[in-house]
């Protein structure tokens, strides 16, 4: 344990405490300064989050834990809410040992945007560091990526003029006030607009920075999501998001340009941008400053999002209510589903609940309060133990009005009215069926069946006018049984012409593919590409079989992913050559964003087209 040590100061990096250590033990080698903290001389210094905690912890006292320093003096918290449960125990296992590959778990590598290539300062807060604690340091929160505003003063971070990239890989950077700039500069912003948005979610910054560690996760995160999207009516009846009501709405909360800014841009055609990715609970990372720009078009602060409930679907959990006042289990939790489909009109989702004494009710959703679990849309059928009160009210309760009858029941006088007098319609309606008359009439029709056995129902009701009323008003359940089945006629014309839509269909998908091949930004040509952008989707779908050219055509021009890679790194090539750059190999992994045992395979492809391009430059060059 170290006779002493600089103890961090609030939200400072242990990075920082570790430098200040260095400057006033005195030592002279760095090397030691490390075998002095980690007992070993062979640890490379971390800015963002570090490794060898463990040892760290113990090192400069009790009062520390591996937990304390990660949640407090890293970075870690930034991304910790938005990784899986097991990512998280495994980056606890990392940082207390060597931390390999913690990088790599956490997404920084993969998932950068907005890199920062130094140290950053407010100058307010390192005057205010210096007064209050006699030096500056080096805050987290100013560090992350995409972060240009200080949360507390709103001022534009600056850059330490030590650049980290030409300092030795184990020295420590200690903010000296002499090179500091405290002249405090606004923001520079474009419009008003675009400072507010800045401002936001430098606040939500800092607020995440002070999340507990262990409170959330990823799935935690996706089930907040979903109910706030449902809200927002992007959850469809079938529980999927709306992804091109969702493209277009989160578009336009922001001013042109400004994800663009923060190379947080969505390509709507791409299948895996990271909007899609984000709502979709892929296992893939998102940047947390992402997931920030989500909560901004949500209308979310850090507090109130982790307050937000777990989605549970659009009419909460089950069982739900009976709602018939009726039934001696009003309002009782007895309905273990719900039927759930769209509204036409405005697409929300419309809950249809089924009781089992017959009570039937709908509403239209999705529920905003608990309350709405006990509200009535619209009743679709009362059911007999409903029916069977209100004639005993009516029959056995004569003192009692029409409204007083409503109010025990849970409906309207009106409703009262329509069903007692269609009872009473249907009495007269019964007294006036004769039941010779109904068997003559019935034998009647039946031998008018048999008489004319190809005649369709219109030509019987026809040739037996009289009968075929009778029976519809007083009997139609017999009738429409004993009538000859429903015919219909076959349609023997083709409406459409195939041949003449298969030519059209490979013009367009030839020009098309001109198209689509001249982007400056390369997207892979598939089928679904081709359909969505013509507005023949369905038919390359469903008659592919009836358009033989336009299929022998797909099959030539749409590309799977190897020969996509293949393209976008050929043009990325052709880029480097005309630039006269080196073609190096793993820049152009990384400009063509291939993973590694994808490029393995494609890198001969490419090498043979590195020849080629070049023995075409000298063959030109020499004939020049």
């Amino acid at each position: 344990m170290l006779p002493f040590f600089t103890d961090p100061y609030p939200g400072e990096l242990i990075y920082s405490s570790i430098a200040r250590y260095h400057f006033y033990s005195g030592n002279i080698d760095l090397k030691d300064t490390l075998e002095e903290v980690f007992k070993s001389r062979s640890v490379i210094p971390s800015v963002e989050i570090g490794s060898h905690l463990n040892t760290l912890a113990q090192q400069i006292g009790n009062h520390y834990s591996v937990e304390k320093l990660l949640a407090m003096h890293t970075i870690y918290p930034f991304y910790a809410p938005f990784l899986s449960k097991k990512r998280q125990r495994e980056i606890i296992q990392d940082v207390q040992g060597d931390g390999k590959g913690i990088y790599t778990r956490i997404g920084i590598i993969a998932g950068s945007i907005c890199k920062k290539d130094g140290l950053y300062y407010c100058p307010l807060c390192a005057d205010e560091d210096i007064k209050k604690y006699s030096e500056p340091y080096v805050h987290r929160e100013h560090q992350l990526q995409g972060v240009e505003l200080c949360s507390h003063h709103y001022l534009r971070l600056k850059k330490y003029p030590i650049d980290l990239t030409t300092q030795s890989r184990v020295e420590f950077i200690r903010f000296d006030e002499k090179l500091m700039d405290f002249g405090s500069t606004l923001q520079e912003v474009e419009s008003p607009y675009d400072l507010d948005i800045q401002v936001v979610l430098s606040k939500m910054v800092y607020q995440l920075l002070n999340v507990d560690l262990e409170a959330f996760s990823r799935e935690d995160v996706f089930k907040k999501y979903r109910k706030l999207l449902r809200e927002k009516n992007l959850i469809t009846a079938s529980n999927r998001v709306r992804q091109k009501e969702l493209f277009e709405a989160f578009q336009a909360k922001f001013p042109q340009g400004f994800l663009e800014k923060y190379e947080s841009g969505v390509n709507e055609e791409n299948e895996y941008n990271w909007l899609k990715v984000l709502t979709r609970n892929s296992k893939r990372h998102v940047h947390p400053f992402r997931h920030l720009l989500f909560l901004y078009f949500l209308d979310q602060d850090i507090g109130n999002f982790f307050l937000v409930e777990e989605d549970v679907g659009p009419f909460g959990k089950a069982p739900w209510p009976c709602l018939n006042k009726a039934a001696h289990h009003y309002k009782q939790l007895v309905i273990p589903h719900v039927k759930i489909t769209r509204d036409y009109k405005s697409i929300n989702p419309i809950g249809t609940f089924e009781c089992s004494c017959g009570f039937i009710y709908a509403r239209k959703g999705p529920d905003k309060s608990k309350e709405e679990k006990y509200r009535i849309g619209r009743v679709k059928s009362f059911g007999d133990i409903w029916f069977e009160k209100l004639y005993t009210l009516a029959k056995n309760n004569e003192n009692l009005s029409t409204r007083e009858i409503a109010k025990k029941l849970g409906v309207n006088a009106k409703t009262v009215k329509k069903y007692l007098t269609m009872d009473g319609q249907k009495e007269k309606i019964e007294s006036k069926v004769t039941p010779p008359l109904l068997q003559k009439y019935r034998q009647q029709l039946l031998e008018g069946i048999q008489k004319y056995p190809n005649d369709s129902r219109t030509r019987i009701r026809e040739r037996f006018k009289k009968e075929y009323i009778y029976l519809y008003r007083y009997d139609r359940i017999w009738l429409f049984k004993h009538l000859p089945e429903k015919c219909r006629q076959k349609r023997d014309i083709e409406i459409v012409n195939w041949s003449i839509r298969d030519n059209d269909y490979c013009i367009e998908i030839k020009h098309l593919c001109i198209t689509l091949l001249a982007l400056e930004k390369p997207v892979r040509i598939t089928k679904s590409l081709i359909g969505r952008r013509l507005g023949i989707l369905a038919n390359l779908e469903k008659n592919l079989n009836k358009l033989p050219k336009s299929k022998k055509l797909l099959n030539k021009v749409t590309e799977s992913v190897q020969q996509f890679q293949i393209r976008r790194c050929c043009k990325i090539i052709d880029l480097m050559l005309q630039n006269k750059d080196p073609v190096v190999m793993w820049k152009l992994q990384r400009l063509g964003a291939v993973k590694t045992h994808h490029f393995h395979k494609i890198k001969p492809h490419l090498e043979a087209y590195i020849h080629m391009k070049q023995d075409v430059n000298n063959h030109e060059s020499k004939t020049s």
